[in-house]
């Protein structure tokens, strides 16, 4: 057993609260359990209870067993002086205020129905094949289901607001700066995320607008700080002595930058065309932010992300191997992904910068994408059919996936914690 099933049994009072006694005796009431702390302090911060005529408010503490107060060294610790009660599972020994008052203990092991143990033992200590409550998943209503994933849904673009404040700091609150790093950062998908992010970031977007009007210049820019020019034939020599200029002339560094990986990649995804079209993209529209953040639907900004590549890159994947030309435009599968994964965190965390308070339009937006395809996702949809319908369902699955269900805290999942709250008879 971990702390976390107390915790939810203190939260939603899952024991039997009749005529409830401290270990010394006094009679106790719980009149509000208070609001659990997920930092370091007390584990309920406002708590309020009765203890014989007398009311307290303050913090709660919680163990295993009464003893570990000491083995946590709480007692030199003055964030726990206003602890008021002490809940424990197993009672082994007194603990003492620093005035040697004693602090009153609730033992829960005699209060606890024999069934909440056993679904917990089912939940969390059992082998599971893929996730804890896989046999049930099936069963969870279809109102708690999207409830629970739309807030997983919300909790994930706050994570990823982080980054978006993160590069706010390092850009001195440049929004469009921070949309070219996101942006370069989407078109290198998952194998060169991070060498892309790495070379946007290295580059001052006053740089980027300055050559805006000049997509050979912009490519021969993003290329070579990446270091993918190769001069296997005329237009890499041209490139690479744009790029000798461009370097002198702004006085970049490109030394430490990431190397951009071709193995395993499709023809498509290859950096140098990701590149080559993200250069099309910035010297096609000048106005791309604004555009972005007020683009009310998916087919407005499908518009705005559609492009033409330079004519070299329509008959080159890499420097010196030419094939038949074909239209390279962005496939609109990856223009979801870009919508996904930048455009809709950038617009929720700027709509909160510009004070605006309502989600609908998020909402709308990303209800409109259709569902990402991977493993993960398809776990879930095997447990439930169609679990994942949109790319919010997709995006909440991903956050509970790698929140919740790898880590094991079922008790912090609505989902999880359902199961417990549904199965013994106080409720």
């Amino acid at each position: 057993m971990k702390e976390d099933l107390l915790y939810h049994l203190w939260k939603f009072q899952k024991f039997n609260t009749e005529n409830l006694k401290t270990s010394e005796g006094e009679s106790l009431k719980v009149l509000h359990p208070g609001v659990q702390n997920e930092l370091s302090g007390p584990d309920f911060f406002t708590s309020k209870i009765q203890i014989g005529d007398q009311l307290w408010a303050g913090n709660v503490e919680m163990h295993l067993k009464s003893s570990y107060w000491y083995d946590h060294r709480h007692e030199i610790d003055s964030t726990y002086d206003n602890v008021i009660l002490h809940v424990v599972w197993e009672h082994d020994a007194e603990v003492y205020r620093n005035d040697d008052s004693i602090i009153p203990t609730l033992i829960l092991k005699d209060r606890t129905d024999p069934e909440i143990l056993q679904t917990y033992h089912i939940l969390l200590e059992k082998d599971h094949l893929k996730i804890n409550c896989e046999n049930d998943f099936v069963d969870f209503s279809n109102f708690l289901m999207e409830h629970w994933l739309e807030r997983l849904f919300f909790e994930r673009l706050e994570k990823k607001s982080e980054l978006i404040q993160h590069l706010l700091n390092k850009t001195g609150n440049n929004w469009e700066a921070v949309l070219f790093i996101l942006l370069a950062r989407s078109f290198g998908s998952k194998i060169n995320a991070e060498g892309f992010m790495a070379m946007g970031l290295s580059i001052d977007f006053k740089i980027v607008q300055k050559l805006s009007r000049h997509p050979f210049s912009m490519e021969a820019l993003f290329l070579g700080q990446s270091g993918l020019i190769k001069t296997l034939d005329q237009y890499g020599l041209k490139l690479e002595k744009e790029y000798a200029f461009l370097k002198h002339k702004f006085k970049l560094e490109n030394e430490l930058l990431q190397t951009q990986q071709f193995f395993r990649l499709r023809p498509d995804n290859f950096p140098t065309l990701r590149l080559a079209q993200l250069a099309a993209l910035y010297s096609a529209n000048h106005n791309l932010f604004h555009d972005l953040m007020h683009a009310k639907d998916v087919g407005e900004i499908h518009d705005q992300l559609d492009l033409d590549i330079s004519e070299y890159w329509r008959s080159h994947y890499s420097f010196g191997k030419d094939h038949s030309e074909k239209n390279k435009k962005l496939s609109s599968a990856f223009v979801d992904l870009i919508i996904i994964n930048c455009i809709v965190p950038i617009k929720h965390s700027y709509s909160r910068f510009m004070g605006e308070e309502d989600e609908q339009p998020i909402h709308d937006l990303i209800h409109s994408i259709k569902a990402e395809k991977n493993s993960r996702i398809s776990l879930f949809n095997r447990l439930r059919p169609k679990t994942a319908s949109t790319a919010m369902h997709s995006q909440a699955l991903l956050h509970l996936k790698n929140n919740y269900c790898d880590l094991n805290k079922c008790l912090q999942c609505e989902l999880g914690a359902s199961l417990l709250k549904k199965s013994p008879k106080y409720i």
